[in-house]
């Protein structure tokens, strides 16, 4: 059984490229990436299925896919005076086309090695939440970030839609 890996150790990027570098240079990239983020949601994807009941047929129910979807990215951190997240989103306000990032996430082992990435495509910020202030409480002002956008990938892996159609027709076989 191979090790799992921890999720408490991760960066996140807007240049996809980062997730590439050598290890001399992937080990500057703390101080230079878009934001410590204590939070990372929404790695994820969601294909909606059409229920298609065939007549005379009562075991089972046909499941059709109709359209695949990506689920927003949510940041969140401390909220820091630097305000360029805020300025990623005001961008998106009038320019939505030219404020469209690609970013990568990534997931590091306990000695800060590389061990995953994922890419994002064509990210727009489409919503930003600033802190939520109480002075009956002492905590941490935080700020959130939603990325929606066009696709993830699985940054080094290899995908052969070919070979990956010829092991589900297998299946059948």
């Amino acid at each position: 059984m191979t090790d799992l890996l921890p999720n408490f150790r991760f960066l996140v990027t807007l240049d996809p490229a980062d997730a590439y570098l050598p290890a001399r240079q992937a080990a500057l990239l703390p101080e230079i990436a878009a934001g410590a983020f204590q939070t990372v949601t929404g790695l994820g994807a969601d294909l909606e299925v059409f229920a298609y009941p065939e007549g005379g047929l009562n075991e089972f129910t046909h499941q059709l896919p109709v359209r695949h979807s990506w689920s927003r990215i949510v940041l969140k951190h401390g909220f820091v005076r630097d305000p360029e997240l805020w300025q990623w989103y005001q961008v998106g306000l009038t320019q939505s086309l030219g404020a469209r990032r690609d970013g990568s996430i990534m997931l590091l082992d306990r000695a800060g090695k590389l061990q995953m990435s994922w890419e994002f495509r064509g990210g727009i910020a489409a919503k930003w939440m600033g802190p939520e202030l109480n002075a009956m409480e002492s905590g941490v002002a935080m700020e959130s970030l939603e990325i929606a956008h066009q696709g993830l990938t699985l940054a080094g892996g290899v995908f052969d839609l070919g070979e990956a159609i010829d092991t589900v027709v297998g299946l059948f076989d």
